[in-house]
């Protein structure tokens, strides 16, 4: 295991109760299983998702809440699947790859992946920024200064152990999904007609491409790295096999408790615009407009909290981003470089195009869609070998896929893929209709 994995944590799999039923899962060897899907989750509420929540809902209601409950289906399958590579091969994607590719192919692979990663990073980056500059009304340009080294702060907390630096992402997404409990409440929504969108399709020619901006940016790459990576901070040096089907069952609930905490979120964000927004027939397409309409509408405590909640989302999913490229460079390359050192080349690479940005007065939201082009482009060459290694008895053991699982697994990996090829075709001028 690479040096995040290593990082020395105690096992959960000691001294597993035995007691039946609920106690049996509600006991404190859950509470300390709980973690690495947070650190996760994060990158499912990037201001990259709060930009097209914000957009689907000031323009289409409550309409496409059925996309975000099917977008985060989709993610808890496959982080899941992501998570039990991790646990019964002892190694994460990334390693995973470089051991059953060329090297010519895993270079390829670790390329597209620091591309995809440098780019969201960025648009994450710019998010924090526009976070400080709506909390404490200064300039943007200082705010992505300071942005440069809150992340840094963040991530100091691994010196002390990983379960610090889990604190304080869990804590980021508490304040996060508190902040939206609030702003619930500022919108006042029309709350008996929500149960029926969220499962009940509905689409327009007017909404695909929303729809298509929600779905499509719904599974990062670098998260399924990720989890594989963090989850075997689990496991003890030689894990039995009983040992590893009960992490993996303990994994799987960290991701359904996570993952639908992110569910929370988005809905929140989509429900807010519609019940802010549309409901006084405003579209509103960016964060800064959002803001300040929420000011308008409902007073300086309403966009306070907005700005805190964003501030969360960037500082939050910029330091998962951040680890996972130190996983990924690790794993394809097998090169090791001191933590701090990867960082601080990360934060630089990032902050030298976000002052240019801001420099010339570039719109946030434009970085957010180019984000989105280089996550299409890498997305298949993850979601693809992640199918592809767990379905393998050899390499997976007793935790092999099953058939149903594979053909279930195929059938999200081929709208997903096919969704971002629909939005990168649509970033480059192209038109289509349903």
């Amino acid at each position: 295991m690479n040096e995040t994995a290593t990082i020395s944590f105690p096992r959960i799999a000691e001294n597993f109760s035995e007691q039946k039923g609920i106690k049996k899962i509600f006991n404190r060897n859950l509470i300390r299983a709980l973690g690495p899907a947070f650190l996760v989750s994060v990158g499912y509420m990037d201001p990259g998702n709060w930009a097209t929540d914000i957009e689907g809902g000031s323009r289409f209601g409550y309409a496409l809440l059925w996309v975000i409950f099917l977008s985060n289906m989709m993610a808890i399958l496959l982080q899941t699947l992501s998570a039990k590579l991790g646990i019964a091969t002892g190694k994460d994607l990334a390693q995973n790859c470089r051991t059953h590719y060329s090297r010519s192919t895993s270079f390829f692979l670790w390329f597209t992946a620091e591309l995809a990663m440098i780019a969201t990073d960025l648009a994450e980056f710019l998010g924090s920024a526009l976070a400080i500059y709506l909390l404490f009304h200064i300039d943007m340009f200082t705010a992505v200064l300071i942005t440069g080294f809150d992340v840094l702060l963040i991530l100091a907390l691994q010196r002390y152990g990983f379960r610090p630096l889990e604190y304080a992402i869990i804590t980021f997404v508490a304040t996060i999904g508190l902040c939206y409990v609030v702003e619930l409440f500022f919108a006042s929504p029309n709350w008996s007609i929500i149960p029926y969108h969220v499962v009940v399709p509905q689409i327009s020619s007017e909404s695909i491409l929303v729809a298509i901006g929600i779905l499509g940016a719904t599974v990062m790459p670098h998260n399924l790295y990720l989890h594989s990576n963090i989850i075997q901070s689990r496991l003890s040096e030689n894990p039995s096999n009983e040992e590893k089907h009960k992490v993996f069952r303990f994994a799987k609930i960290d991701s359904i408790i996570a993952l639908n905490g992110a569910w929370f979120v988005n809905s929140a964000i989509l429900i807010m615009a519609a019940g802010a927004f549309y409901t006084r027939n405003m579209e509103v397409v960016s964060i800064e407009e959002a803001h300040k309409t929420l000011e308008i509408l409902f007073g300086g405590m309403s966009a306070f909290v907005f700005a805190l909640a964003l501030l969360a989302s960037g500082i939050s999913s910029s330091v998962t981003g951040t680890m996972a490229g130190q996983i990924v460079m690790e794993g394809f390359l097998d090169i090791k470089i001191r933590p701090w050192l990867r960082r601080l080349i990360l934060r630089l690479i990032v902050m030298i195009p976000a002052m240019i940005a801001v420099g010339i007065g570039t719109n946030p939201l434009e970085l957010l869609v180019l984000s989105q082009v280089f996550l299409s482009f890498q997305l298949p060459f993850a979601i693809i070998p992640l199918i592809k290694f767990t379905k393998d008895k050899t390499m997976m053991g007793e935790l092999a896929n099953k058939e149903w699982i594979t053909y279930l697994a195929i059938t999200c990996a081929v709208v997903i893929i096919g969704l971002n090829i629909l939005l990168l075709f649509k970033t480059f001028g192209g038109e289509f209709a349903f």
